[in-house]
């Protein structure tokens, strides 16, 4: 069993959909954890709030992706969950996954290795965050993100919720990506980002 296939079909069987407009809140920091919750359609950010009102993008989750995943160990959720665009969830309620959890050690096993994944991305990030430059920043964005062929990467989103996901205000990200342009670095289309060949990436 491999950490994609921890939903077992047990889960699933009590797992209930819930219909979001974009905009819409699935749980706010604080609440109280009923269960986690899988993205069937659309994408969910999660995202904390400082005192002064500033957003911090933690995740953008697309479909297939699951969210609170830690909160299940928590009293309470440690960040809001707003839907981006229209978008379908389906909550599996905790009760279910540990009862699944004690009975199936396979599935309890898949569910670390995925929270051990989710670490190494976090850790990613945090990486990303620290670099100053917006450019060198993006650079590394697509170093992790680049596909298979080393040179595309696709964009789950808009431009400006890339900007979010990177700690960069949209005007700087939508500069810094047409000096990219202008120097011959990428190519931008609507829904992915080309590397020039002098800047491609090897997947080894």
């Amino acid at each position: 069993m491999n950490e994609r296939d921890w939903l077992s079909p047990n889960i699933r069987a009590v797992g209930r959909e819930r219909a979001l407009k974009a905009g819409r809140t699935l749980f706010r920091a604080g609440q109280r954890p009923v269960g986690l919750y899988e993205v069937i359609s659309g994408r969910v950010r999660l995202l904390r709030v400082d005192r002064a009102g500033r957003e911090t993008v933690l995740y953008s989750a697309n479909a297939g992706d699951t969210i609170a995943e830690a909160s299940l160990f928590s009293k309470s959720y440690h960040c809001d969950a707003i839907a981006t665009t229209p978008a379908r969830v389906r909550l599996y309620p905790k009760d279910a996954i540990f009862a699944e959890f004690n009975s199936n050690p396979d599935a309890a096993r898949a569910f670390m290795a995925r929270l051990a994944n989710q670490l190494m991305e976090v850790r990613t990030r945090l990486q990303r965050r620290n670099i100053h430059s917006a450019r060198e920043r993006l650079q590394h964005y697509f170093a992790v993100n680049v596909g298979a062929d080393g040179r595309t990467v696709r964009l789950a989103g808009t431009v400006k919720e890339l900007a979010a996901d990177l700690g960069l205000t949209h005007e700087v990200v939508y500069r810094t990506l047409a000096r990219m342009v202008a120097d011959r670095e990428i190519k931008r289309f609507k829904n992915e980002i080309r590397l020039m060949r002098g800047h491609m990436i090897m997947i080894i």
